[in-house]
């Protein structure tokens, strides 16, 4: 379907979605905040509406062939603001390993600081399967952690693989922009 196919407010909706989860982000915070322990379904459905919507808007501007600049900066952005405030949040409640806090701000870190070097040199940096993937296992994991109390295993196993592949996503990413500059 292409985008001349697509009415023009439909256009808009992916770029619509990823403002609307930058909107969740204060919102989710608040329902966190007074939460018992880091533990919330409300902060939790919120939080998996992000999710959701992360992976609506992208496969919508793909599909639509409505990509947008505003789009390619942005939705990673709300991604990684909505992950780094529960990872914060849930450190802070007793309910993130320090080691998850450490690796998932020291990777957005990095990406932004590689982003800054490798934008002005005119690399485009494509989602890839590995990041996709990276990005729903901790989008499930943080949820699971969010709407289960300290005592709950399991979900600590969604995040670890989540953030396996969010460092090995990261990894590829910096070998594309070092691959590129050496030619």
């Amino acid at each position: 379907m292409s985008a001349r196919a697509v009415p023009l407010p439909l256009q808009q909706l992916p770029n619509a979605l990823t403002i609307f989860r930058l909107l969740l982000i204060p919102v989710f915070v608040a329902l966190m905040l007074a939460a018992d322990g880091g533990h919330s379904w409300p902060a939790g459905i919120v939080f998996g509406v992000a999710g959701v919507t992360d992976q609506i808007d992208g496969y919508l501007a793909r599909r639509w062939q409505v990509e947008s600049d505003f789009g390619r900066i942005a939705d990673p952005l709300a991604d990684r603001l909505m992950i780094d405030a529960a990872v914060i949040l849930l450190f802070v409640a007793d309910h993130m390993p320090w080691e998850g806090l450490v690796v998932i701000l020291g990777r957005d870190l990095a990406l932004m600081l590689g982003y800054k070097i490798a934008a002005p040199q005119g690399y485009e940096l494509h989602v890839n399967l590995i990041g996709k993937t990276a990005t729903w296992l901790l989008y499930a994991g943080i949820g699971f952690l969010i709407v289960t109390h300290r005592s709950t295993h399991w979900p600590y196993w969604v995040f670890a693989a989540g953030l396996v592949l969010a460092v090995i996503a990261a990894g590829v990413y910096a070998f594309t922009v070092w691959k590129g500059s050496r030619r």
